[in-house]
């Protein structure tokens, strides 16, 4: 509920026009409903912004990595429903370098194995032991993946990922168009070209074209997110380096490298990340399981977070499921 605004007596009320009520968010009640502290880290040279989900004394672990010009706000709606499901589960959602509250690297390149190598860290930080599940979503399926490559994880959770490099996929003309607007962002003085890459105009495009649902409320609540939170880069050079490093490869890259048991959760009309390349990548992964969330495209975060969660409960329980087992094979050996 909001409160009207009342012009004061005798002043005139010159807004013919006035703004509509912000969309009221659909998730609102179970997101207020989770536990969530903050913590900042200092790596590799610089201040790392982490929102922690769960209770504190919960003995399992997860991080989940946001995509593109996002923080950890996207990915709330799935970690509040999974935590609805897993209470034993904390789960670490940092902001990447050079989005939301954490600074850029402090040295180095906003790449993929500089998300990468920084992840590693974070996930030293978090379970020292290793114990750990990694997550992410669209870009941050590429960082998790080549995360996963190089280091021991319990498992990996990729939503919506991007199987096929961007330049490669369905959607290769807006996405070189999408890259022209970023070269000429790059030719212009810093100013005028960080002006374009945060202009609202650019931003409504992008969520236009990721949005799938019909549900009116959804579809402008999804838009008033990306309006708050598309622009919440450092700077220039940082959002150009992670641009790049997200249309110039894909999860696939990583594939052969990686033994953790994967679970891929695809959607049925995701033209960003098809469906058709997924089953590829499944096939291409030592271990892995394929999830298809039904009408929903790109943004199953936003669209479809519950059934995302409950996918990767059951991903997570039926894998403790089959350790408990294979201890108690062991022990009656």
């Amino acid at each position: 509920m909001t409160d009207a605004v009342v012009p004061r007596v005798g002043a005139m009320n010159t807004d013919t026009h006035p703004r509509p009520a912000p969309p009221e968010a659909p998730y609102a009640a179970i997101v207020a409903a989770t536990p969530a502290r903050d913590v900042d880290l200092e790596i590799r040279g610089s201040r790392a912004h982490v929102r922690v989900y769960g209770d504190p004394a919960a003995p399992r672990r997860m991080v989940f990595l946001h995509g593109l010009r996002g923080d950890h706000h996207g990915l709330e709606p799935i970690v509040a429903h999974l935590l609805a499901e897993r209470s034993d589960l904390q789960v670490w959602v940092p902001d990447l370098p050079g989005f939301g509250a954490s600074a850029p690297l402090g040295h180095g390149v906003h790449d993929v194995a500089g998300y990468a190598a920084w992840t590693t860290e974070l996930l030293t930080a978090v379970a020292p032991g290793g114990d750990v599940v990694l997550a992410g979503h669209s870009f941050g399926s590429i960082v998790a993946a080549a995360t996963a490559a190089d280091r021991v994880v319990r498992a990996l959770v990729l939503v919506n990922p991007i199987a096929t490099a961007a330049l490669d996929g369905p959607r290769r003309a807006m996405s070189a168009v999408t890259v022209g607007v970023h070269r000429l962002a790059a030719a212009l003085p810093e100013r005028a070209g960080t002006g374009l890459l945060r202009h609202p105009l650019f931003t409504r495009v992008a969520s236009l074209a990721m949005v799938t649902s019909d549900d009116r409320d959804l579809r402008r609540w999804i838009h008033a997110e990306h309006d708050r939170y598309f622009s919440g880069f450092a700077d220039r050079r940082t959002l150009l380096e992670a641009f790049h490093a997200s249309v110039g490869t894909d999860v696939s890259a990583y594939a052969g490298r990686i033994t953790a048991p994967t679970l891929l959760v695809a959607s049925e009309n995701d033209d960003v990340a098809p469906l058709p390349s997924q089953r590829v990548l499944a096939a291409a992964l030592a271990d892995a399981r394929l999830a298809v969330v039904p009408r929903t495209g790109h943004l199953a975060h936003y669209e479809a977070p519950a059934v995302v969660a409950r996918e990767t409960a059951g991903f997570l329980a039926a894998l403790e499921a089959a350790r408990d087992e294979a201890a108690r094979d062991e022990d009656e050996q």
